[in-house]
């Protein structure tokens, strides 16, 4: 399935931002970065389930924001992009971290 990953972690101190680099990172090992703080991932549920453990370890729940959308499928429907930015065709392509 895909998923997309989205968060806001407070950067006003530094363990907020130390969090927010942590947050990247999780994300990196399960996706693309597509914006800032925006990822898309193919994850099948196993996997979804530990990315949503893993970030939820990371986040200060008082502070931050994150949330987790499902995409359905076929996804020529249901996403649409523009500009420079051209992200991986999963099933083509391998994503290897």
């Amino acid at each position: 399935m895909l998923i997309l990953v989205s968060y806001d972690v407070s950067t006003e101190t530094s363990e907020g931002r130390r969090r927010l680099l942590r947050v990247a990172k999780t994300c990196l090992n399960f996706g693309q970065r597509v914006q800032k703080s925006v990822f898309e991932c193919r994850v099948d549920p196993a996997k979804l389930e530990t990315l949503r453990h893993q970030l939820l370890e990371e986040i200060d729940e008082t502070e931050d924001n994150l949330r987790i959308y499902r995409i359905g499928e076929p996804l020529g429907k249901n996403v649409m992009e523009f500009g420079t930015f051209k992200s991986i065709d999963f099933d083509d392509d391998p994503l290897i971290v």
